[in-house]
């Protein structure tokens, strides 16, 4: 039996998990770098949430400032510092003389509105109770328990006193660094992109920037359209707390679908606890200021701004609301508004990239 040789030929080394100079290893570490990358931006978001709606925030109430100063810079030929310090004295002006004006007068309202509310829903629990619909009453006490506390646990970022007090304040001092000098930011942020993708954020920013100003002062003019509107109805229908409600619904009116379901329920309460036929008024209220709103102001303004469906609001708020809290829900509009700037530019510019199919000529 034959003994074969032992063979001469070196043995060749394969490169292993630790050798980065092979390609196929650092395609490898760039997949598994974007994934983890991914998981850790996800964390972030999730940890970091309320610092980063306040800078959300920040940048809204920016967008207000901007906005002011341009439209001030239409009729004052002043530096654009003075029209900011003249928009802020103007808004904050406005808010002192609201709450020196009506602020007694609100507060005492308030807590009747508290009182009517809680009465009208015992007095909906019992009924709903009576015809089988809910547990007996004792049990229906408990759920209207479990319903405030569960709107406590929504609102508990910024349910304290301080906390609401101590994040206005954060988001104001943002939005007046940010619209004080709006391009340093922007340079500041582009420094951090390659040079071949500046000018596109320079352009998207700029696109955003003008969508958002436009959302902001439709929201405003509908929330002075809504809030007059309504105060000045239910006064002569002889609702009560009409100043209230028209305030509340005002506000409100920049949380678009919820904010008007939410107002309409206590303008409702409010009307039948008077009466019958305030009851009713209030209905027609809430239904004739909603129409004229939806159908008159809201297409009006929608042509001059972004064009957003109600059902993609309505998830992007219950989304936002059920990630963030009550912070996500003010801000789902303005956040749905940039995505969608951003996803059309985007695909604007790769519609550019692309060749003109070649022309089929008949015979």
């Amino acid at each position: 039996m034959a003994v074969r040789p032992p063979t001469t030929e070196p043995h060749v080394e394969r490169p292993g998990p630790a050798e980065f100079r092979d390609p196929v290893v650092r395609r490898e570490i760039a997949k598994a770098a974007v994934w983890l990358g991914m998981a850790l931006a996800i964390v972030g978001i999730v940890v970091l949430a309320q610092p980063l709606l306040l800078i959300v925030g920040g940048a809204i109430f920016a967008v207000f400032l901007d906005g002011g100063a341009r439209l001030l810079g239409r009729f004052l030929p002043i530096p654009r510092a003075w029209r900011l310090v003249l928009v802020l004295l103007l808004g904050f002006g406005f808010i002192g003389w609201l709450f020196w004006f009506a602020g007694t007068t609100i507060a005492a309202q308030a807590e009747a509105l508290r009182a009517v509310v809680t009465a009208q829903f015992t007095q909906l629990m019992a009924f709903a109770g009576s015809i089988g619909l809910v547990p007996p009453a004792e049990m229906s006490s408990n759920l209207g328990s479990q319903l405030l506390g569960g709107v406590g646990r929504l609102t508990s970022a910024v349910g304290s006193a301080i906390g609401a007090f101590t994040s206005a304040i954060a988001m104001i001092v943002i939005g007046i660094f940010l619209a004080s000098e709006p391009r340093i930011y922007d340079r500041g942020i582009a420094w951090m992109l390659p040079l071949r993708l500046r000018a596109g954020f320079y352009r998207v920013a700029e696109h955003v920037g003008f969508t958002l100003r436009r959302l902001l002062f439709g929201r405003l003019v509908g929330m002075v359209f809504e809030g007059v509107f309504t105060w000045t109805m239910l006064s002569l229908g002889g609702v009560p707390m009409a100043a209230l409600l028209g305030l509340v619904t005002g506000v409100l009116a920049f949380i678009p679908n919820i904010g008007a379901i939410t107002s309409g329920v206590l303008m409702v309460a409010v009307g039948f606890s008077a009466g019958p036929h305030e009851g009713l008024y209030a209905i027609f209220v809430y239904f004739f200021v909603q129409n004229i709103d939806g159908y008159l102001v809201v297409p009006y303004i929608a042509r001059r701004t972004v064009d957003l469906a109600p059902a993609v609001v309505l998830a992007m708020q219950l989304l936002m609301g059920a990630l963030f809290g009550i912070l996500g829900i003010l801000f789902a509009d303005p956040i749905l508004a940039t995505l969608k700037v951003v996803l059309v530019d985007a695909s604007h510019r790769q519609a550019e990239g692309e060749e003109d199919p070649p022309e089929v000529v008949a015979d």
